[in-house]
């Protein structure tokens, strides 16, 4: 950590002049001013802001002190003592080219000037009237404040504080350049005409608001809630610091589902109380997919401008993550320091490709309404990275060594450390109106590469997207692992060879999977992670496999599976999931995970997930909400369900928008 300034100034300069400062503060102390300093001692830290002050202008008087004091040079030398005012000054005369060898080179001569000007010694004489007029300003000002009570003292340093709070919000408020407003299409729709689905958009919202309040209640500024001991909850993803990350995730919820006022009260918060300079270590990755984009939807959809200032502050304090000899981010970033690490499990040091792969979208609007190109650079470089390299299988292997640019261990999923990669290739294609092929073409490769070696059927009929291992196929599928069958339909158009079909018949056939695991169980919530094992098939076999935390993968692809084929099954399947929700996860204090969808009275692991309100109750709200709300064409969901809008070329950074140059 570094020091103040004003604590390396005032005491450091007072170590370097003992004798002076040390007569100084002797003089204070007389008069009571002993009882003074024994009180101050007494004092808190942050209360001895203003000592310091007071010692740093002692300083400045022990440093004008030498100009009175005797220069002991000229009992050395028996000459002119050389002050500030008084020194000779020095030409220089070069060898010309007659210099021989043996001269010595340049030599000082006096100066074509008269050493004694009469001008410069009036400006001498006003100087040092002027230093002594300074000290006895700073004596008589350090004087006055020995005399302030504490709680004097204390008003003063509040007020110093807020005034430099105040200073630096509005540096942080600068207003950046305008940029054209996408076609934000879809902001707003009219309730479903059909009574019974417009009852069950109703008991979601209701939901919803059953979590955002009891977050309000208990949980508010904390990231998370613990909804049964009904207090605040936060893991090491977002650090030791309050950033009131459910807040930021669930606002454009709130806002698609028409809480206006509880909007309003999360964009109260985030105005007066998100702070991103604190000491705090925390995930690149999901401060990006929670905070950024969560950030960046709001001001898409309200239009307010704290949104989009708030989101281009925090994206400054990640840029120091890629610092790293590749430019491969690290995992973890300090937000005060900028130091980065990544995590001490994954693979010899390595990056994981779900992390760094997973920052297109939200860098790519960064650019675009900043106009500064740092941020679209910076995950073009790593898709040029990832173009070079080998790739076994055609695969992506899921760590890549930020150090050396090496693939670590060979493992390649479409679930949990992969899993969006995937998807933010495709959804760069198609946020850029479908200009970047370049994009899409690295989907298409990577897609058939997965379906050659990690697509299977099992013995029952089921189709799973399993998991490589070191040339080894694991007949098992995560939750995560889920959301592929949305992703194959929301890339169906597009896809080469005419395949449109194949693939929506792909995220029909993983939907279907997926609805099983869920169906399979006590609970109808599905597992983290299911086998195909034998006779065991869409069922967890493990123990520390057997927990539903709130998760939406499923949820979000039956979502995609309707807009894109109006099947009413997949309202059907999503309305029992949210039938299980209400009835196994729901408490008094919100909503929590379980530990054993197996069990018919399962323990509560009491964490309402920030991802429950930004994905699990939005994609619900979506799936019984009409075709024109959020319309695909013109808006394009990250990760974490934030939606942004489709950047069509005439309004992209990229293309020459008058902002960007």
């Amino acid at each position: 950590m570094r020091s103040s300034g004003v604590r390396r100034n005032g005491i450091g300069g007072c170590l370097l002049l003992p004798l002076p400062c040390g007569a100084l503060l002797g003089a204070l102390g007389g008069g009571g001013g002993m009882s003074r300093h024994l009180a101050w001692a007494t004092l808190r830290l942050s209360e001895k802001f203003i000592l310091l002050l007071i010692l740093s202008a002692f300083i400045t008087l022990c440093f004008g002190a030498f100009f009175f004091l005797p220069d002991s040079s000229k009992h050395k030398r028996g000459g002119r003592a050389s002050t500030p005012c008084s020194a000779p000054r020095l030409g220089y005369r070069s060898p010309g080219p007659s210099a021989r060898s043996g001269d010595e080179g340049a030599k000082p001569i006096p100066a074509p000037f008269p050493q004694h000007d009469t001008t410069a010694a009036l400006r001498c004489e006003r100087l040092r009237n002027k230093i002594r007029a300074d000290h006895e300003k700073a004596l008589e000002e350090a004087k006055e404040k020995l005399k302030k009570s504490r709680d004097e003292i204390r008003a003063e340093i509040q007020t110093e504080k807020n005034k430099v709070a105040q200073e630096m919000k509005k540096k942080d408020s600068k207003p950046l350049p305008p940029v054209p407003v996408p076609n934000l299409i879809g902001i707003n729709s009219e309730d479903p005409t059909d009574k019974d689905i417009r009852e069950k958009r109703d008991k979601i919202k209701e939901m919803m608001k059953h979590a955002w309040e009891n977050y309000r209640q208990y949980g508010w500024g904390h990231n998370e809630l613990k909804p049964i001991a009904r207090k605040g909850h936060s893991t090491n993803i977002f650090g030791n610091s309050q950033m009131g990350a459910t807040i930021v995730d669930a606002l454009d919820t709130l806002y698609i589902m028409g809480l206006h006022d509880e909007f309003r009260e999360g964009q109260d918060w985030i105005d007066k109380n998100l702070d991103f300079s604190v000491n705090s270590e925390v995930s690149v990755f999901e401060v990006n997919i929670r905070f950024i984009g969560g950030l960046l939807a709001a001001y898409y959809l309200s239009g307010q401008e704290v949104f989009k200032l708030k989101a281009v502050q925090l994206a400054g304090k990640l840029l120091p993550a890629f610092n790293t000899p590749t430019g491969i981010p690290w995992a973890m970033v300090n937000l005060k320091s900028g130091v980065g690490r990544n995590w001490g499990w994954a693979s010899a040091g390595s990056s994981i490709l779900a992390e760094f792969g997973t920052l297109h979208m939200e860098f790519v609007h960064l650019s675009y309404l900043t106009g500064d190109p740092v941020y679209y650079n910076k995950v073009m470089h790593i898709r040029k990275l990832l173009q070079k390299m080998d790739r076994p299988n055609g695969l992506y292997p899921n760590y890549l060594n930020p150090r050396t640019g090496r693939w670590g261990q060979h493992h390649t999923s479409v679930g949990g450390l992969g899993d969006s990669f995937y998807e933010y290739l495709l959804k760069a294609w198609l946020m850029s109106d479908k200009m970047d092929t370049e994009a899409r073409k690295m989907y298409d490769d990577a897609i058939e590469a997965i379906e050659r070696h990690l697509i299977r059927k099992s013995n029952g009929g089921l189709t799973y997207i399993g998991e490589w291992k070191n040339g080894h196929l694991e007949r098992k599928m995560g939750h995560l692992t889920c959301f592929a069958g949305g992703m194959f339909a929301l890339g169906a158009d597009g896809s080469r060879d005419d395949k449109a079909g194949h693939y929506l018949q792909l995220g029909a056939e993983i939907a279907h999977t997926c609805h099983e695991s869920y169906d399979r169980t006590t609970l109808k919530l599905g597992p983290e992670a299911f086998k195909f094992d034998g006779g065991l098939e869409a069922v967890a076999v493990r123990q520390n496999e057997k927990y539903y935390i709130l998760r939406p993968e499923v949820i979000e692809t039956y979502w995609y599976m309707w807009r894109f084929t109006h099947d009413p099954k997949y309202r059907q399947w999503g309305w029992e999931a949210a039938q299980a929700i209400d009835k196994y996860c729901r408490v008094s204090g919100g909503f929590s995970g379980v530990k054993d969808v197996y069990s018919s009275s399962p323990a509560y692991d009491d964490v309402q997930q920030s991802f429950f309100l930004a994905e699990t109750l939005k994609y619900l709200y979506l799936l019984f909400s009409n075709d024109d709300l959020l319309p695909l064409d013109n808006w394009v969901f990250n990760t974490e369900a934030h939606p942004l809008p489709v950047l069509h070329l005439a309004n992209t950074t990229l293309s020459g928008n008058p902002a960007y140059r």
